[in-house]
């Protein structure tokens, strides 16, 4: 507690001196009305992607807020903002015990988070950091999801956090996929397995016999109502809607694409992508368009075309395209799969950066995930490994 109370007690020195102020904002309204000054602070910020745009974050809130509150910490001199840390405060359960958790914008459907650092990263992160020192009171932990590999925000935090002694932990969470679209795509794809192209041709062929295969791609508003009923009817028809993983198996979740691709169509981010058999809507991606990269979303396919690996495809076409578009990355995100493997060995690895409050409860937590359940993980596998042996002779 000495060490927290000496840094933000430095801190607050450096911000007064400079007329640095940081204010929480946690009224709905206000949250909109920051709308045009965000979306100014991502552009002069040069976030490379659009997962920290107000109509993304809004529209996640729309949809998924529940009994969550808004903490949207701003960084301001003057009127001129130097950074927006975009927290939500939620009551949750760790371990059996009631936590309150400051955290980003984020579930399963977020591919990317970060705080937005406009200018003077050596005053906004203290400051945002002094800020939730002084709130320290009204949180246990603090919890930044899904911070790609390199992340200023997780450098500095997780520094801030260390120089106050309060107890933090890291987890991976998997790798983010992406090519980069610096050649041509002949080159690119001569570099694919030989095994892979073959399986590319060979489909193709297949399904060229079944009639004319093409792209189509909407982006305009006026046609989204129909292409997102085909898309949804897509993604729901293989083995998502049997596992209660597609985006129609729950209404917050379909709300919230259907919702976002009309902002999209807005800004000419949208790209509803379709692999064409004659006639026929046979494959989808729900991709995005931002700053000169392409991100994947969803994707799904008819499995009457099984046969013809339709969302290879579809992506085959759709990558040719990009190539020729002169765009400068492809961006999977999800996680590293197989199919993905296919495409590419380049990958963004995700973290996750637990601070906890300086407290008793902060502590226990803090114990609890990176040391007690680390270690009876670590004591389970080795006891299956012996029983392993043991059936099998070999110890």
């Amino acid at each position: 507690m000495i060490l927290a109370e000496t840094a933000q007690a430095a801190m607050s020195d450096i911000l007064i001196r400079r007329a640095i102020c940081a204010e929480t904002i946690s009224d709905y309204q206000s949250f909109l009305d920051l709308a045009p000054v965000w979306d100014d602070a991502v552009r002069v910020a040069e976030i490379d992607h659009p997962f920290l745009e107000h109509a993304w974050l809004r529209t996640w809130w729309d949809c998924f807020g529940g009994n969550s509150k808004l903490h949207v910490v701003v960084v301001k001199r003057g009127d001129e903002i130097l950074a927006i840390a975009p927290l939500i405060s939620t009551p949750v359960q760790m371990f059996g015990i009631a936590v309150r958790r400051l955290g980003l914008f984020y579930n399963s459907h977020v591919p990317r988070t970060g705080f937005i650092v406009v200018r003077e990263p050596e005053v906004a992160y203290p400051a945002i950091w002094g800020h939730l020192l002084a709130e320290r009171g009204s949180w246990d932990l603090l919890q930044l999801c899904q911070l790609p590999e390199g992340s200023s925000t997780h450098k500095q935090m997780e520094r801030l956090a260390g120089e106050a002694g309060f107890p933090f932990g890291i987890w991976c969470s998997g790798a983010s996929p992406y090519i980069w679209l610096d050649k041509s795509w002949a080159q690119y794809y001569d570099e694919l397995a030989t095994k892979h192209r073959s399986n590319l041709r060979n489909r193709f062929k297949r399904l060229k016999e079944l009639g004319l295969v093409s792209l189509e791609t909407v982006t305009e508003k006026e046609r989204l109502s129909d292409a997102l009923v085909a898309a949804l009817q897509l993604e729901e028809a293989a083995w998502k809607r049997e596992a209660g993983t597609a985006i129609s198996s729950d209404a917050q979740v379909q709300k919230f694409y259907e919702t976002f691709a009309q902002h999209a169509a807005d800004k000419q981010w949208l790209r509803l992508n379709f692999l064409r058999s004659g006639e026929a809507r046979i494959a989808f991606d729900y991709s995005l368009e931002y700053k000169g990269r392409s991100f994947l979303l969803k994707l799904g396919y008819d499995p009457a075309f099984a046969a013809c690996s339709p969302s290879n495809l579809l992506l085959s076409m759709s990558l040719e395209r990009a190539f020729s578009q002169g765009l400068a990355k492809y961006e999977f995100l999800g996680e590293t799969a197989e199919w993905k493997r296919c495409w590419t060995l380049d990958a963004t690895a995700n973290y996750w950066l637990f601070i906890f409050a300086d407290t008793f409860t902060g502590r226990w937590l803090r114990f609890v995930k990176f040391r007690l359940i680390p270690a009876a993980k670590a004591v389970r596998t080795s006891f299956l490994r012996m029983l392993t042996s043991l059936r099998t002779g070999k110890l």
